[in-house]
């Protein structure tokens, strides 16, 4: 069965490593390292959700891929305003309609708790 939460976050998730790469190839360790651990970690934790042990559980692991997914906004907005750095409009948006997905799934979860 076809899961559309889980092809947007691998999507998100190919084009952070795509933009990381980029940041790699420009000499931008730093940012490409962290934007890399958290970009990648939202699906992680997603993915580990789907598996969860309860409810409590999968609102937990979904509240760290919302955390993750802060994160990955916060590199993102450092790239977009440095001078320095590439910024890439399509994967902030991506990264922005994965984030209201999973704020709508989190606070679907946490009213059905």
């Amino acid at each position: 069965m076809k899961n559309i939460v889980v092809e947007k976050l691998i999507h998100v998730a190919l084009l952070i490593i795509e933009y990381c790469d980029l940041l790699n190839e420009k000499k931008k360790f730093v940012i490409a390292k962290q934007l890399l651990r958290s970009g990648t970690s939202i699906g992680a934790n997603i993915h580990e959700a789907q598996n969860a042990e309860s409810k409590a559980d999968f609102i937990h692991k979904m509240k760290i891929a919302a955390k993750e997914l802060e994160e990955t906004k916060y590199w993102l907005i450092l790239c977009e305003k440095s001078k320095n750095y590439p910024s890439h409009l399509s994967l902030k948006q991506n990264v922005n309609e994965l984030g209201l997905i999973v704020y709508k799934i989190l606070s679907t979860s946490i009213k059905t708790k």
